[in-house]
C-alpha cells in the first residue's frame, strides 16, 4: 500500500490554496470506496493545509441529532440536537452557515473555548442533508465567500463518495 501525500505551497492565496487541494482530496478518495476512511482523510487534507482550521470533522444527520464522525483537532461534542448550535441550523436551514464569532451566535454550542469563528457546510444524499462539514478557527472571521466557494464545491465530491 503506498501512502498519499498532499502537497500545497504556503505563500500563496486562499483560493490559490483551494484551486490546489481539491483536485488533490478527489484524487485522494477516488479508489477508497469506504465512506469513514474518506471523510477522515478530508478532515487532515483540510486541517494541515488551510490556516487557522482548529477544528475539522464531520456530523452525522440522525434525525433529531447530530452524531458526530471522523475529525482532526481537540475533543468534540458527541451528539448536538438539531437546530442547536451552528451545525443544528445548518440542517434547519439546509444551508452554508458562517459565523465571525460564535459567541454572538444565539444557541451556539461550545464544544471548545478555543473555537472563535465556524463555518457548516451540509453535504446532501437524496435531497436531505446527510452530514455536515464542521470546521471551527481559533481566529475569529477566519471563513468567507471563498472558503463557502470551495468547500460547497468539495461538499459535492463528498455527496458522490458517501
Amino acid at each position: 500500500m503506498m501512502s498519499q501525500t498532499i502537497s500545497i505551497l504556503s505563500d500563496i492565496s486562499k483560493e490559490e490554496k483551494y484551486e490546489s487541494l481539491i483536485p488533490q482530496i478527489q484524487s485522494l478518495v477516488s479508489d477508497e470506496k469506504d465512506m469513514i476512511a474518506n471523510l477522515a482523510n478530508i478532515c487532515a487534507a483540510l486541517k494541515y493545509n488551510m490556516d487557522g482550521f482548529f477544528w475539522v470533522g464531520f456530523y452525522f444527520n440522525k434525525g433529531k441529532e447530530l452524531l458526530v464522525g471522523p475529525y482532526q483537532g481537540p475533543v468534540a461534542c458527541n451528539r448536538i440536537k438539531i437546530p442547536d448550535g451552528v451545525c443544528g441550523a445548518a440542517v434547519k436551514e439546509k444551508k452554508t452557515i458562517i459565523v465571525d464569532d460564535i459567541n454572538k451566535f444565539p444557541g451556539h454550542i461550545a464544544c471548545s473555548p478555543d473555537s472563535k469563528s465556524e463555518i457548516v457546510v451540509p453535504i446532501f444524499q437524496n435531497g436531505s442533508v446527510f452530514v455536515v462539514l464542521d470546521i471551527d478557527s481559533d481566529k475569529y472571521s477566519n471563513f468567507d465567500e471563498i472558503d463557502k466557494k470551495y468547500l460547497e464545491k468539495l461538499s459535492q465530491i463528498i455527496s458522490e463518495i458517501i
